[in-house]
């Protein structure tokens, strides 16, 4: 009985030995937080970890206030699983105690990421002074657990800089003008109300994203009146807009714009309403 308490015991331990957690987390002296992007398009606050990878908080121009947290690993998942989230008291706030806030999905060669809610819910943990850190079994050990700590150290600054950030981004997307239809009063090169705060948003827009190489300006016309005359105020009109563009300092190369005239029709010309809907410019943007 004795050799086999004697047995257990050993194995046991051998079992533990081999059994391993590996940290990740900046110490005092290299923890670093800082704004890598700080533009009315997107807010990024990051965090490098020595030996693992970056911790990015990220917001981006839209309707609404958004908010993502990234793990960029430069060693990604090698399979499925989940990663615990905890909010874990520093060694100088001895005796306070953590909280779990949330489970991290892991995908196969995926950086992964937490929304909205949970990444506000870190920040707020990081500014009262804990650290969010996470925990996951080793997809290359399997006798290995993994811990990734968020350093508290020089963070306020950098927080601050950043809800400065998201406080200033543009409410709204590339996608809320992406395409959009201009319309013009009646014989006229004249823009409607509508119009005229339709494109100084696009304007706006194109002066901050000088990775857009292309925006493509389509003019059209009713058919009231001469075939002729109606192709020239449809090029009258595109051309406006590209004038427009490039007098805000748009390149000009980056513009292309085209009339044609009566063609393409997206109402009836029998009626006022169906005409004003066809005295139109198109503008097109796209980003791959």
């Amino acid at each position: 009985m004795k050799k086999t308490l004697i047995a257990l015991s050993l194995c046991a331990f051998v079992s533990q030995s081999h059994a391993g957690i590996r940290q990740y987390q900046a110490d005092l002296g290299s923890a670093k937080w800082q704004l890598t992007n700080d533009s009315r398009l997107e807010c990024t606050l990051s965090h490098q970890i020595p030996n693992y990878g970056e911790a990015k908080f990220y917001s981006r121009a839209n309707r609404n206030t958004n908010m993502e947290f990234e793990l960029d690993m430069l060693r990604l998942p090698d399979n499925y699983s989940l990663a615990q989230v905890k909010s874990v008291a520093p060694n100088w706030k001895p005796g306070v105690a953590g909280r779990t806030l949330a489970d991290m999905k892991l995908h196969k060669q995926f950086s992964p990421d937490l929304p909205k809610k949970v990444a506000w819910t870190m920040l707020s943990e990081l500014e009262q002074g804990m650290s969010p850190t996470f925990y996951y079994d080793d997809w290359y050990n399997d006798n290995d657990q993994i811990t990734v700590g968020l350093s508290t150290s020089r963070f306020h600054k950098a927080y601050q800089d950043f809800v400065a950030c998201v406080g200033n981004l543009l409410d709204y997307s590339f996608d809320d003008i992406a395409y959009t239809v201009l319309n013009f009063k009646f014989n006229s090169d004249e823009f409607t109300k509508a119009s005229k705060r339709r494109i100084a948003m696009i304007r706006e827009y194109l002066s901050l994203d000088t990775e857009l190489e292309l925006v493509l300006v389509d003019g059209f016309t009713d058919s009231y009146g001469w075939k002729s005359t109606n192709q020239k105020t449809s090029e009258k009109r595109a051309n406006k807009i590209r004038d427009y563009f490039i007098k805000y300092g748009i390149d000009a190369g980056r513009i292309e714009a085209k009339g044609y005239g009566e063609k393409r029709h997206i109402a009836s010309n029998e009626t006022v309403l169906g005409r004003a809907k066809n005295r139109r410019v198109v503008i097109r943007m796209d980003k791959e």
